[in-house]
């Protein structure tokens, strides 16, 4: 902790030098900054130097040191403040105590008094840095990863299932601000390159760029599903334009700053004005999203630009077909990173172009056959090693009229969608149940983190918490703090052990943190807890 500053106000000039010179405020963790002879010229030295504590007398010239306490304890709520007097009238003590004022000295201060005094002050200062260090620790720990709650709101927001009451209500109750009179959305993704779930360095990408949201109001970050997360903009209508391009350009800088192979996209829904509009803001980033799949080698996607640039022009046979739709590749990243609420708007347009397949059959022949077998081929690249091909896969017709074309591509999509995320589940209950019991086993290890999880299950940390959360409801602090209290409260109730003794039995370091959050969880401290003076909610 640094020093403690100190500034002193007092008209005598004898006084005054003599406090300043009496006490060795170094010795005893203060820093003196500065003082002065009055309240008037005290007042812009204070506001300047910013002390922790401010030792005044009470009647002075120009402006009493009363006076002085109201405005600078309504400028610096968080200052302490000693007031020396050589008037023993209750009426200032009362006064001061009023005021907030901390200790009343009556003169003649001896170097005791003020010595005895000032260690006072220093240990509420440290008090208070120390409560406030801990609820810092506190926030950050719940805050590094999305809380389920948050993340269930979120969903139901985007999809338009809540009334407007209901948004602004939940919102409240899960204190968020929402309130403006602009929104907007971009949904991005961030992987390693060669693979389909985060890695190391896209991991560390994402947790700096959400530090770096979480320094902004007018962001608000969410996952929307395994893969992908989406920031909510807010403020004024005005202003919603350049928040968005803030908002992508800091996606990118961080993507780029990597100097890592990452796959990264990011996509910008359409302004509205209403938070009940948010429903179709985020339709209109999720189609741009989805261009991802088929223009690979491109980053960023706004419905503007979908629509200017990326809707090939008619064709009337097979050689003018726009070949980066031909890719086999779009079909099978697709099918390895695609989700379902994209099949329809993907599958659009995928098609979207190629005018000539209406009165080509070669053309649907061809792409038909070529879109079964890299679904397939992407089904086995993803380790399913004999895929359950279902109907539509098995038998596609090739006598099937354009509008029969895209269903049957929506079909297929879709069924290739369920066949991966269904093997992916078992797969990944698997992970999470084997993470479950890691956490079970190891909760009480003061250095137990995501990451440490992550390895012991051979999964990318950023990965593990998204299927955790989802899982179990939980996120992974909250499961590791829940797990932490449930056994706290059993040493409580169950044996004589002290706290100190049970916080280092169940995973903290430090006794006054076990303290501060087991009040945050519980709503009581551990003795009141141990003595019956809280009953559980059942």
């Amino acid at each position: 902790m640094e020093n403690i500053k100190v500034f002193i106000c007092e008209d005598e000039s004898i006084v005054r030098e003599g406090l300043r010179d009496m006490i060795p405020w170094e010795k005893y963790g203060f820093e003196f900054v500065g003082d002065a002879p009055d309240g008037e010229m005290a007042l812009p030295m204070i506001r300047n130097l910013k002390p922790d504590v401010l030792i005044t007398d009470i009647t002075m010239p120009f402006m009493d040191g009363l006076s002085l306490c109201k405005i600078v304890m309504n400028e610096l709520p968080d200052i302490k403040i000693i007031i020396i007097s050589g008037y023993s009238d209750f009426e200032y003590a009362r006064q001061a105590i009023d005021i907030g004022v901390q200790r009343y000295l009556l003169k003649p201060v001896t170097r005791t008094d003020m010595i005895e005094a000032i260690e006072e002050i220093k240990q509420k200062i440290t008090e208070a840095s120390e409560q406030q260090n801990y609820i810092n620790k506190y926030e950050q720990e719940f805050k590094k990863f999305e809380r389920f709650s948050h993340r269930a709101f979120f969903e139901r927001l985007v999809e338009g299932s809540m009334t407007v009451q209901e948004i602004y209500e939940q919102a409240n109750e899960l204190h968020l601000n929402l309130s403006a009179n602009g929104y907007n959305l971009v949904i991005f993704t961030i992987r390693d390159a060669e693979q389909s779930s985060y890695a190391d360095d896209a991991a560390k990408v994402m947790e700096s760029l959400f530090g770096h949201f979480m320094q902004y109001p007018d962001y608000t970050i969410f996952r929307c599903n395994l893969l992908s997360y989406a920031v909510l903009i807010k403020g004024d209508l005005e202003r919603i334009s350049k928040l968005t391009d803030r908002c992508v350009d800091m996606i990118r800088q961080h993507c780029e700053d990597a100097h890592a192979e990452l796959s990264w996209y990011a996509a910008v829904g359409v302004p509205t004005e209403r938070l009940s509009g948010m429903s179709k803001c985020y339709s209109d980033a999720n189609r741009a999203f989805a261009y991802r799949h088929l223009f690979p080698d491109e980053h960023i996607f706004t419905s503007e630009l979908v629509k200017n640039k990326y809707h090939a022009p008619n064709a009337d046979d097979l050689d003018s077909l726009d070949a980066t739709k031909l890719d086999p590749m779009i079909i099978r990243n697709f099918v390895r990173t695609g989700i379902r609420a994209e099949v329809e708007s993907f599958a659009g347009e995928y098609v979207a172009g190629l005018k000539c397949m209406e009165d080509s059959v070669l053309i649907r022949d061809y792409l038909l056959v070529s879109i079964r077998v890299n679904v397939e081929l992407a089904l086995r690249e993803e380790g399913i090693e004999d895929p359950d091909i279902n109907t539509s896969l098995q038998s596609v017709n090739m006598d099937i009229d354009a509008d029969e074309f895209r269903q049957k591509l929506i079909d297929i999509l879709n069924d290739a969608i369920n066949i991966r995320d269904s093997e992916a589940m078992k797969r990944n209950n698997d992970i999470i149940d084997s993470a479950m019991r890691y956490i079970d086993n190891h909760y009480s290890d003061d250095d137990i983190s995501l990451d440490s999880v992550a390895i012991a299950s051979n999964i990318s940390a950023n990965y593990l918490s998204a299927m955790f959360s989802q899982k179990v409801g939980l996120s992974f602090v909250e499961y590791v703090t829940k797990k932490r209290m449930e056994k706290a409260k059993q040493l409580l109730r169950r044996t004589d052990k002290k706290a100190g003794e049970i916080a280092g039995e169940v995973g903290y370091k430090d006794p006054r943190y076990f303290s501060f959050v087991f009040k945050k969880k519980m709503g009581c401290t551990p003795s009141q807890y141990r003595n019956g003076e809280y009953e559980e909610k059942k």
